[in-house]
């Protein structure tokens, strides 16, 4: 195990009254923006909710959050704060909100041009303004990580900041609250979070027991609940669990003192910024593909991945690893996403351009050892068809 420092000022409430809390949580002269994606937070009450619980404090809306927040949208409501002079936000979603509550909350009071944020992986981010968060659609993480991914569609890029004044204050984490989800969304929470833990887990061994048997019990819920969350929907149990996991899987925990991979994701970023597919789905497509062309560099963990999760015995270590990577892309399959490009109507010529735009912005030397370049990046997006 590497030395480490491990670091996590969010407060966590879960639970079925955990949203009632919110009045001891926000203070009681605070201005709040509450910041939300589509009419789902109106339609289900959960807005209505909100409101009610923080009472007579003076607050602000700013919805149509895309799924992909968008630089240029999120200006928008950095000039709203500046304007009505706001200083508290609240993200009501999953991972794309409050990722945009993060960026939003680090512009307000940047004194340059907000794109460098970005652009400089948040180093030059001296404050922010407060952030709380509702959690809606359990995913990514975010709501206990400082880290933010937003997409700006006139340069087609995705970029990402992590900065510890972005972390949020505070996460509710209501299970009820997500009972209202399409499916489709259920299902990419799933994947997502399932992801995020092989991208920490599935490197090299660092005799890392702790956070190897932590990260094997995420992957293990997650297979268990998955598809019962689809089959049961108002099943609090199962959502309560899915929601801790996610909440678990990037929170940093996991994560601390070993070698980490994230090369799918950022492989995956490019197919939803060049042909709009969501994030989840460009993890379900890409993962197996680069598991399989990584065998030899993942040999050992792969094989631990086969024994412990999929209770994989049978067989040589090859066929072992074989098999281990194919359960999970069933797995995908089993929460309904398809997992090759052609599923898509993404072919050959897809490949070159996505490539082009690795390369435009240096990501050439990826994964836990820096050897996933360009050819090995063809070679992935070529397995994926």
């Amino acid at each position: 195990m590497y030395d480490f420092e491990f670091y996590n000022p969010t407060r966590l409430l879960f639970g079925r009254s955990s949203l009632e809390q919110l009045d001891t949580l926000v203070p009681n002269d605070a201005r709040v923006l509450l910041l939300y994606g589509g009419q789902s937070a109106k339609r289900n009450g959960t807005l209505a909710q909100v409101s009610q619980v923080l009472g007579k404090r003076i607050c602000a809306e700013f919805g149509g959050i895309s799924p992909n927040p968008d630089y240029h949208q999120l200006l928008q409501a950095v000039e709203q704060i500046r304007q009505q002079k706001l200083d508290f936000i609240l993200a009501i979603g999953g991972g794309s909100i409050i990722d945009a509550g993060k960026f939003i909350a680090a512009a307000v009071p940047y004194q340059g041009e907000p794109w460098e944020i970005l652009e400089t992986d948040g180093r030059h981010i001296d404050q922010a303004l407060p952030l709380g968060t509702v959690l809606t659609l359990p995913a990514t993480g975010s709501e206990m990580n400082n880290c933010a991914v937003i997409s700006n569609s006139t340069l087609g890029l995705k970029r990402s900041f992590r900065h510890p004044s972005v972390f949020p204050r505070f996460s509710v984490l209501a299970p009820q609250l997500s009972f209202s989800l399409p499916q489709p969304q259920v299902a990419n929470g799933v994947v997502d979070a399932f992801v995020h833990v092989t991208e920490q887990y599935l490197t090299y061994p660092v005799d890392a027991k702790v956070q190897d048997r932590f990260a094997e019990g995420l992957l293990l819920t997650l297979i268990e609940e998955g598809p019962k969350a689809l089959a049961e929907p108002e099943n609090y149990r199962v959502r309560a669990n899915i929601m801790f996991s996610a909440t678990m899987a990037l929170n940093g925990l996991i994560g601390a003192g070993v070698p980490q991979d994230w090369s799918t994701h950022k492989l995956g970023h490019e197919l939803t910024v060049r042909h709009g597919l969501d994030h989840a789905v460009t993890l379900a497509i890409l993962l197996p593909a680069m598991l399989r062309l990584r065998k030899t560099a993942k040999h050992a963990k792969l094989l631990q991945y086969a024994e412990r999760v999929w209770q994989l015995s049978d067989g040589s270590e090859e066929q072992r690893i074989d098999a281990a990577i194919e359960q999970t892309r069933l797995f995908f399959e089993s929460m309904g996403i398809k997992t090759h490009l052609s599923d898509y109507g993404i072919g050959h010529e897809a490949i070159a351009p996505l490539l082009e735009n690795l390369e435009r912005q240096g990501l050439t030397q990826l994964g836990e050892d820096g050897r996933v370049d360009l050819e090995l990046s063809r070679q992935v997006f070529q397995a994926s068809l």
